[in-house]
């Protein structure tokens, strides 16, 4: 795969979280030198950010067996394979003493600004791919860096690029302007500043997976508590409600995560949320302290406090301009890997395990492994990302008989059939509910939950 003059050359990996750390593992345990750039001050700086939630994988999901062989002489333990950690303890348990394992492979405060190759623009095709790649970085004193690669694996995720609340892709009309009212993350309640921020207030949560589901739940609990009345949640979603609205409940071979759902469903059926079903964002409107959204169709829906936008994250292609990717035109994954993962297709274990062979471009030596590697899609898990960085990094050993080989089942939600995660308000997916008019119900009551700000109450779609 190198040619002489790039063979010696270290195999850059962008990001030191899950995927990256897995990949430099791997290639370690195959004699393969790695440098991970990390541009956090300390391993998976992501992770840490939404240390908060629980995962809805156990810890049997949750690390990489190359990774545990480096780690094995270190002392470490790993956690009992049947519970699930949050973020925070994925990080302090696992992905941080690998990085620590990994030693000087690991260099933080590093940010890539751009990936080439030596002495060519994506123009040049003479003599291409025997030039080492380029990886310029800036370090956290301001200082820029350029280093020489035989290969890359970009394992940056998506977590720096959330979707905005506009329903076409778009920031909606004063989204940005009202920004001090918007998040885009999932609450941390157990934070004192958190909690105050929430607690007593009218939320908007627009979203409609996993996300938007601990967002509801955590909402609702808050609800509960002695100093959270008040705290009400408006659920906003653009289709309709059908039997896949809340995941795969109690069918989904994925426990924790079939139980977001259900917790979801039960904010929603106990009075603590409205869901409003059929309304795709177009504008974000100021009244005093509050905002009001208004949908495409120019319903204004009563005003909130906070607004939670978890409408998916996007990959961040920027400092890939100058390499030739293949990627599919509407999820930004690679071509080969998009009809797999498709969320209007797939949204359960209808997705193959997959390796180098669909996740390789135009330009060879390049690959995107983990959360970017499904561009847009909402359905990655973090054994897929293991399954990609072990087949990847035989790849670049030579290894293609490893390289090729399916080590990997996937769990079934038990909801297939199409994820209906986008537009229809009409769909009739799963369950066979449908919502004739974009409406604000409350699911398991017979009448409507509200009335809108135009005194119009709406009709209720219930299941049909």
């Amino acid at each position: 795969m190198s040619s002489p003059a790039t063979a010696e050359l270290p195999v850059v990996i962008i990001g030191a979280g899950p995927a990256g750390l897995a990949a430099a593992a791997e290639l370690t345990e195959r004699g393969v030198p790695a440098l991970v750039l990390e541009r956090g001050p300390a391993a998976a700086d992501a992770v840490r950010q939404w240390g908060h939630v629980r995962l809805f994988s156990t810890w049997a999901e949750l690390t990489d067996p190359a990774a545990e062989k480096l780690l094995a002489p270190t002392g470490w333990t790993k956690p009992d394979a049947g519970t699930y950690p949050t973020g925070g303890e994925w990080v302090a348990l696992y992905l941080q003493p690998l990085a620590d394992a990994l030693g000087d492979a690991v260099r933080y405060g590093a940010t890539v600004t751009g990936v080439s190759r030596l002495g060519r623009d994506r123009i040049v095709d003479a003599d291409r791919d025997t030039q080492p790649f380029t990886v310029d970085h800036v370090t956290a004193d301001g200082r820029e860096h350029r280093v020489l690669a035989r290969a890359v694996i970009d394992a940056s995720g998506t977590w720096t690029l959330p979707s905005p609340a506009g329903a076409n892709g778009l920031p909606a009309l004063g989204e940005r302007a009202a920004s001090d009212r918007i998040s885009y993350r999932v609450p941390d309640l157990k934070d004192p500043a958190g909690r105050a921020r929430y607690a007593g207030k009218r939320t908007a949560v627009i979203g409609s997976g996993a996300s938007a589901f601990t967002a509801l739940a955590a909402l609702a609990d808050l609800a509960k508590s002695a100093d959270g009345a008040g705290t009400h949640a408006v659920w906003v979603l653009r289709r309709g409600i059908s039997g896949s609205t809340f995941g795969g409940g109690t069918a989904d071979q994925l426990p924790a995560r079939g139980a977001l759902g259900l917790a979801a469903k039960a904010a929603v059926d106990d009075g603590h949320a409205d869901a409003v079903t059929g309304f795709r964002t177009a504008a974000v409107e100021r009244e005093g302290d509050r905002v009001v959204l208004v949908g495409d169709d120019d319903r204004r829906l009563d005003a909130v406090d906070e607004v939670v936008v978890l409408t998916g994250l996007r990959p961040d292609l920027s400092f890939l301009s100058e390499l030739r990717l293949g990627l599919d035109e509407r999820l930004q994954a690679p071509v080969a890997l998009a009809p797999l993962i498709d969320p209007n297709q797939h949204s359960c274990g209808t997705v193959y395990p997959h390796g180098h062979r669909e996740l390789s471009h135009p330009e060879p030596g390049i690959y995107l492994v983990g959360m970017k590697s499904y561009g847009r899609a909402p359905t990655f898990l973090a054994m897929t990302g293991y399954e990609q960085t072990r087949s990847v990094a035989a790849a670049i050993a030579g290894d293609f008989e490893a390289a090729d080989r399916v080590e990997l089942t996937l769990p079934d939600t038990g909801v297939c059939g199409g994820a209906g995660l986008f537009d229809d308000p009409d769909a009739e997916q799963g369950g066979g509910c449908c919502a004739p008019v974009p409406q604000l119900i409350q699911i398991g009551v017979g009448s409507p939950a509200a009335i809108e700000s135009n005194g119009a109450s709406k009709p209720s779609g219930g299941c049909c």
